[in-house]
This record gives C-alpha cells, structure tokens and sequence, in this order.
C-alpha cells in the first residue's frame, strides 16, 4: 500500500484528535490543548503522521489513517530517551506496515537526537500490540527489570502539590 510518513502539523490536530477519540472511551484533553501542546516555541510533544493517496482514503474518507506522538525525556541510568505515548493506525490499515514505519520513524528520530532508549507502556490485555512490538525487538521491562508503572492525578496529585 502507498502511503508517506511526515511530520505532523497544527493542521493535522483535528486528525489527531478524531484518532486519539477512537481509541480510547474517554479523553481528557481539549482539541485546543494538542494545539498548544504540541506545536508552540516550547512543545511538550511531537508527532508523526502516516497519511495515504486521496485514491486509498479511508471508508470515511480520512487520508490521515495513523500517527506517534511521542515527547523526549531523559534516564538517570541511561541518559537520553523518547517516550512513545501513542501508536495508531486506523483498524482497516492495519497490517500494512504502516506501524511499523511509524515506529521506525521515531527509532530513526530517537537515534538521530542522541537517545539511548524508545519507552512506551501497552495495556497488558492488547495482546496483538503487545505481539506487535515484541517483534520489533522491544521487551517487557515489568518482567525483564520489574518496574512499576505509577501514576498521581487529580484529587492526590494536588494534595501531593500543596506539601
């Protein structure tokens, strides 16, 4: 299948955001925020998007059929790193290698800026995702090292705030 991986701009947010809707039941942020977050002087993400011909849309008619989102981070341990918030790709282009490029593109990106590490979490239930990624090379770090993933929010996090 034809199709381009590209950087994402403030145009692709309404795209973004109708994928980030589909996968998940509740989403939190506003359209507003991914355009703040992402594309101001300081961005707090960046994201690629996986587009096809207008001749492969979608059955909606949606050209815009994957993207990463993905932020720099850093490891005490390792040093620089990229966490992977989002992997999509649209069901019905599924198995088309197209995340596969898009992971590729954030590796090379990665790499490009000096990373030593690619994180990213996967619901423990997503089991073709978790087959997914395994084949690219990545592992399970809960079972290889035992970390926790942890999280404050909300009512805590504030409280946690005000100490």
């Amino acid at each position: 299948m034809d199709f381009s991986i590209r950087a994402a701009t403030v145009e692709d947010c309404k795209d973004i955001a109708r994928m980030v809707m589909v996968s998940r039941c509740v989403c939190w942020f506003l359209y507003a925020d991914l355009e703040q977050d992402g594309f101001s002087k300081n961005p707090f993400f960046h994201a690629i998007i996986a587009e096809v011909p207008e001749q492969h849309k979608s059955k909606e008619g949606h050209t815009k059929i994957g993207y990463a989102l993905y932020f720099y981070s850093y490891s005490t341990w390792s040093g620089r790193s990229v966490y992977m918030e989002d992997l999509y790709v649209m069901p019905e282009f599924r198995g088309k290698g197209i995340g596969k490029a898009l992971m590729s593109k954030v590796a090379q990106l990665c790499v490009a800026a000096g990373c030593k590490q690619l994180n990213f979490s996967v619901l423990d239930k997503n089991y073709s995702a978790v087959d997914f990624y395994q084949r690219q090379g990545c592992v399970n770090i809960t079972t290889t090292i035992g970390y926790h993933c942890m999280r404050c929010e909300g009512e805590e996090l504030q409280n946690l705030a005000q100490h």
